[in-house]
């Protein structure tokens, strides 16, 4: 009986230390699952940051004045404006 105690144990242990593991992967931190389908204007961005490449689809992340994250299509014209208005003016 005390055999299988220590067993269930050390099975118990291993699941614990492989799900650590596991969850400490090296993904990408921020990804876009779908796309803000509302045009937003240039004055409430303050930041933008793209997708990591490994994301499932590609986008642009725009951080508003408060501090909301919304993911966005690149290629769409408002997206492209907002992202060049904020270039040029951090040049």
């Amino acid at each position: 009986m005390r055999g299988m105690t220590v067993f269930a144990l050390c099975v118990l242990a291993s699941a614990i230390i492989l799900s650590a593991h596991c969850n400490n992967s090296s993904g990408p931190d921020h990804c876009c699952f779908k796309h803000y389908p509302i045009k937003i204007s240039q004055r409430f961005i303050k930041t933008y940051s793209m997708t990591d490449s490994r994301c499932p689809i590609m986008g642009v992340i725009l951080v508003t004045r408060k501090n909301v994250h919304l993911c966005a299509n690149p290629k769409t014209t408002w997206v492209e404006r907002i992202m060049k208005h904020l270039d040029e003016s951090t040049m």
